[in-house]
């Protein structure tokens, strides 16, 4: 159901864990404080969201910031529909654009970094919470752009084309495993977590699983294309759930 989703299961006692590929904002934690709810927030792993295009787009070197602002920014809509409208020298041809439905935690880190402000975006793409549904409209579409985690697309690596971002070729950085971890892939880098219901953690199973998957998190994160945490920062997530440390 996506981070937002998510959250808002958490939030009225529906579920004791949830994924965020996000922080939990405002709106999210005034309801849990409603609904007498406490949370443990746990980072996980990184990822870089990742923007695709065909396997056989050969035009797109790399993509600035402030070209992918023009391209997804709300004023676009209607106005930059050919890819010869985001640089000179593109070719004319129609640019279709596949991107994460409005639930998504994805969609709220990449418009606040990229368009400046959480879930701004241009609505005209074809969106889904399911994003190998975008895997595949990408794949299917030799006019396609689309973003998602880096996982979707090292499991997608032969079918797809990553396109390296910043300000000029020899500058611009492709999102890897190295790139994600010490941040040079900016700045759609980003942590994962969970959070935890304080109170579901008191049962026994509940904590024993939450005790494994951090346990475990970075071996299977790497396993699936995330990165795995710092070993610091890894620590850091045990520690929190030893010591009870509430979001607040």
């Amino acid at each position: 159901s996506g981070t937002g989703g998510g959250m808002a299961k958490i939030c009225t006692g529906e579920v004791d864990i949830t994924g965020a590929s996000r922080l939990i904002n405002e709106s999210e934690l005034a309801l849990c404080e409603r609904n007498g709810i406490e949370l443990l927030e746990l980072p996980t792993a990184y990822d870089g969201i990742t923007l695709v295009t065909h396997i056989d787009n050969d035009w797109v070197d790399h993509l600035s910031v402030e070209e992918l602002r023009s391209i997804w920014e709300p004023e676009a809509q209607n106005q930059i529909e050919r890819w010869s409208q985001v640089r000179s020298g593109f070719p004319d041809l129609e640019l279709d654009l596949y991107g994460p439905g409005s639930a998504s935690g994805t969609l709220d880190y990449f418009t606040e970094v990229i368009v400046g402000e959480r879930r701004s975006s241009r609505p005209d793409y074809a969106a889904s919470e399911d994003d190998n549904v975008l895997v595949q409209g990408v794949r299917s579409n030799r006019n396609a752009l689309g973003y998602f985690g880096y996982a979707y697309f090292e499991a997608n690596r032969d079918r797809l084309r990553a396109i390296p971002i910043g300000n000029d070729p020899v500058q611009a950085v492709l999102p890897t495993q190295e790139t994600i971890s010490n941040l040079n892939y900016r700045p759609l880098s980003r942590p994962l977590f969970i959070y935890v219901n304080a109170n579901s953690i008191e049962r026994h199973e509940v904590n024993d699983f939450v005790a494994f998957y951090l346990a475990n998190s970075g071996t299977l994160a790497a396993d699936v294309g995330y990165v795995r945490l710092p070993t610091d920062e890894g620590l850091l997530a045990a520690r929190r759930l030893e010591d009870r440390e509430l979001k607040t």
